[in-house]
C-alpha cells in the first residue's frame, strides 16, 4: 500500500482510494479498503488472501473473476486488450466483454463465436459473457491496472468520480451510451 500518492497534497485522493468505502463522513474511522478479499485464519490468526473484490462477476449467482476471462482470452492473437465487467440488471448482472483489436484486424460475428465456444470449453458455459463488443480502447490507472469498477459504474448507468489516476482518462467515454448494453 502506498503511503501517500503524488499531485495530492491534502491527501484528499489517497484517502478516497483507501479509506472512504466504509465510513466516508468519518475519514478517521481508521477503516481501510484495498479491493482484496481476504478471511481470517480463527486458529492461526492470519489472513488468507482470497483474490479481487473488484474483479468479481456474479451473474446469476455465479461467482467467478475477470482474470479467468482475460486468461482465455489472451490466446487470440487478433484481440490485443480486453476487459471484462459485470452490468447490473435489476437484482442480477451480466458479464460484458470489450475487446480492443490487434492492429488492423476487426471484431466479426465468427471471431465472437470463436470467442464463447474457447471461454465455454476453457471454463464453463456459465463463464460466456451475455455481450461481446469491439471498443477502441481500454482505461488502464496510472499503475498499469485495467480500471474494472468505473467501467461496471459506468455500464451500469452510475456516475463516476473524477479519474485522476488514469493513464488514458479519455477512454471513460468510450464506454458512456452505448446502444447495446442499454436495457
Amino acid at each position: 500500500m502506498p503511503i501517500y500518492f503524488g499531485n495530492d497534497p491534502d491527501g484528499a485522493k489517497y484517502r478516497k482510494a483507501y479509506f472512504d468505502k466504509y465510513d466516508a463522513d468519518n475519514p478517521k474511522s481508521g477503516v481501510w479498503s484495498h479491493g482484496d478479499f481476504v478471511t481470517l485464519d480463527s486458529v492461526t490468526g492470519g489472513l488468507v488472501m482470497n483474490g479481487r473484490s473488484d474483479g468479481t462477476l456474479n451473474p446469476g449467482g455465479v461467482r467467478f473473476g475477470s482474470a479467468e476471462i482475460y486468461n482465455v482470452m489472451d490466446s487470440f492473437p487478433t484481440i490485443a486488450d480486453s476487459l471484462c465487467v459485470g452490468q447490473k440488471i435489476k437484482d442480477d448482472e451480466r458479464v460484458v466483454l470489450f475487446l480492443k483489436m490487434a492492429e488492423g484486424k476487426k471484431l466479426t460475428e465468427e471471431l465472437i463465436k470463436e470467442v464463447k465456444l474457447s471461454i465455454r470449453s476453457r471454463l464453463s458455459a456459465r463463464h460466456v459473457p451475455s455481450v461481446i463488443m469491439e471498443i477502441a480502447d481500454i482505461p488502464y490507472t496510472i499503475n498499469g491496472k485495467k480500471v474494472e469498477v468505473a467501467i461496471k459504474k459506468i455500464v451500469s448507468g452510475e456516475k463516476v468520480g473524477a479519474s485522476g489516476a488514469l493513464r488514458n482518462p479519455e477512454a471513460l467515454d468510450l464506454y458512456r451510451d452505448i446502444p447495446q448494453l442499454k436495457v
